[in-house]
């Protein structure tokens, strides 16, 4: 009986001593790894504008709170009227500023982007950020895959619509918020000719692939716009926000919703932490010479060739100026 219990007590000692451990680790894992750094610019924004896409939720309505927070005028640019103003009010309650406005674009379609644009450069004398921030799943009223129409090509267009007002605005920023997913994207331009879609096919696989191939064309649409830009004093960057609990719960059912919240809980971002390399493109003093890059966790990063590939850049843009009227 004695070396019984013994045996049992050293046999509790190792799973007690396992436990702490694993314990230990996650701890770690979710203060450093999770949690992640923050931007520490504490430059503020009085008399500047920034525009910032899909703003009424997420990571893309925390960095407006920030921004307003700093002096920015900040533009909601949303889909859903509804919405957007709930949130234009929840902000500027939140933030202690007025400045604050939304204007309704929707992404998914060419017109609804040109009348945005056009609205706003006739109401707003300047833009000194543009927050590339929105995402969908789909397809849009042109035609186009969702997913390639707003994540890449609504933000193609947009930007080049008001790219003119960043120059005058100059020194000026646009920020691109792509995804680590890139690196396992790929672009298949037979299908973006004849579909007008990166991909076909709805399975979750299909769609989780198309997803990458879209966040492969946000790192593509950087890298080339960072070439056309030099000499003009915008800069461009773009970005890796995190994996982040809200954006995963808006997209699934409210079982696999339950089902998940532990394991996002702890081992995802919340939307102040995910915002925080946003922020940093945007805000950070002295990364002007990084134009192009592509940051993750506030920090740069080097990205695969095929993310920075020049004839895959140049061909994608001009594939997209095509598809949106612009040549």
């Amino acid at each position: 009986m004695i070396f019984s219990f013994c045996g049992w007590c050293r046999t509790m000692s190792v799973v007690l001593l396992v436990v702490g451990v694993v314990i230990g680790v996650a701890y770690i894992y979710r203060h450093i790894v999770v949690k992640g750094k923050r931007c520490t610019s504490k430059a503020k924004l009085h008399g500047k504008t920034v525009i910032v896409t899909g703003s009424n939720t997420g990571i893309g309505k925390t960095t407006a709170i920030d921004l307003a927070r700093r002096g920015a005028r900040v533009i909601l640019a949303c889909r859903c009227k509804q919405r957007g103003e709930a949130a234009m009010e929840e902000i500027r309650r939140e933030s202690g500023s007025s400045q604050v406005v939304f204007m309704q674009l929707d992404l998914g379609s060419l017109k609804s982007i040109r009348s945005f644009a056009e609205s706003f450069l006739k109401s707003e004398p300047r833009l000194d950020i543009l927050i590339n921030n929105a995402g969908r799943t789909g397809q849009t009223e042109d035609g186009f895959g969702l997913m390639f129409g707003v994540n890449h090509l609504g933000h193609f267009l947009l930007t080049n619509l008001l790219l003119d007002r960043l120059k005058e605005c100059a020194p000026s920023r646009i920020i691109n918020v792509s995804s680590m997913a890139h690196n396992f994207g790929k672009i298949d331009f037979d299908c973006l000719n004849s579909h007008k879609a990166l991909g076909l096919g709805t399975s979750f696989i299909r769609l989780l692939q198309i997803y990458c191939d879209s966040k492969l064309c946000n790192a593509l649409f950087n890298h080339e716009l960072a070439k056309r830009l030099r000499g003009t004093q915008v800069t461009c960057y773009t970005l890796h926000p995190g994996a982040i609990s809200s954006e995963l719960g808006r997209n699934t059912g409210l079982f696999l919703q339950i089902v998940l919240k532990p394991i996002t809980t702890f081992f995802f971002k919340n939307t102040v932490q995910g915002c925080q390399t946003t922020l940093h493109c945007a805000l950070q003093e002295g990364i002007e010479p990084l134009s192009g890059r592509y940051f993750s966790n506030c920090t740069v990063r080097d990205l695969f060739a095929k993310a920075r590939d020049d004839a895959a850049a140049k061909k994608l843009w001009e594939i997209s100026e095509r598809l949106c009227g612009l040549v």
